[in-house]
């Protein structure tokens, strides 16, 4: 086996790409719709570096893998379960105080897990976790000033934005289940434990709901699946618009 082989490290960064490529879908059907002009160009630089960091992690899976994939490769030609996507991601965009929600979600986790795969004892890994969670800071920075604009808005922003955090809620469990990949890769210092990071995200997310004037929920189920390709009737839809071009045209390049 080729020394750079590494089937769990390609499994990981696949996990992480498909989290990034799922969301930037999402953001991107804001545009032209974005409460302002303001937003659309907020959202959709948001979007353009959820991107980037898909492209490089997915990359990075075809190349350890040994297939050889490319990221478009793994971005357009792939099965829908084969995608390892939380299901948070693939929720519908819902009104924007759903999005916000969603994004307030992720980026709290993700700025978490980044900054923590600094430390990573895979220094390729490492460098790029340390570009994605400075552009990581600003999504959650974001995400938060609109949590506590909505909350502390009008009596209808306050219910919109309650109602989105009620409903991502339930899904936020799925990004903290440790498995049997992330305990190998937590051994061998790749990776801490998600479960490691509920309690800072649920500390950092609180603050924000209680400067919102926002309840935190309490679920009474949590969603799972995602991680092994049983995700919601949604993606399917949203894999079908994002690559609708791509099987127009296929072989096309620009």
């Amino acid at each position: 086996m080729p020394v750079d082989l590494d089937p769990d490290g390609a499994e990981y960064a696949l996990r992480l790409g498909d989290d990034a490529l799922v969301l930037c879908q999402r953001l991107c059907a804001w545009v032209t719709h974005a409460p302002t002009i303001e937003e659309d160009l907020a959202l959709s630089n948001i979007a353009l570096d959820l991107l980037g960091h898909a492209r490089v992690l997915l990359a990075r899976s075809g190349r350890l893998d040994g297939s050889g994939r490319s990221d478009d490769d793994l971005a357009y030609r792939r099965s829908e379960r084969t995608f390892r996507n939380a299901l948070l991601l693939e929720l519908p965009n819902g009104d924007f105080g759903m999005t916000i929600a969603r994004q307030l979600v992720y980026a709290v986790y993700a700025g978490l897990l980044y900054t923590d795969l600094t430390r990573s004892h895979d220094t390729e890994l490492a460098g790029f976790a340390g570009r994605a969670a400075k552009e990581v800071e600003y999504h959650r920075l974001h995400a938060a000033r609109w949590a506590v604009l909505l909350g502390r808005g009008t009596a209808e922003s306050r219910r919109r934005m309650q109602a989105g955090v009620a409903l991502v809620w339930p899904y936020a469990a799925e990004l903290f289940e440790p498995d049997e990949l992330t305990q190998r890769l937590a051994a061998n210092g790749t990776c801490v434990s998600p479960a490691r990071l509920r309690e800072p995200w649920e500390t950092d997310v609180a603050a924000v709901l209680a400067e919102a004037g926002l309840d935190v929920p309490t679920p009474s189920w949590r969603a799972t699946g995602g991680r092994s390709g049983l995700h919601t009737e949604a993606l399917g839809p949203l894999l079908a618009e994002f690559r609708s071009v791509y099987h127009q045209y296929p072989g096309g390049t620009w």
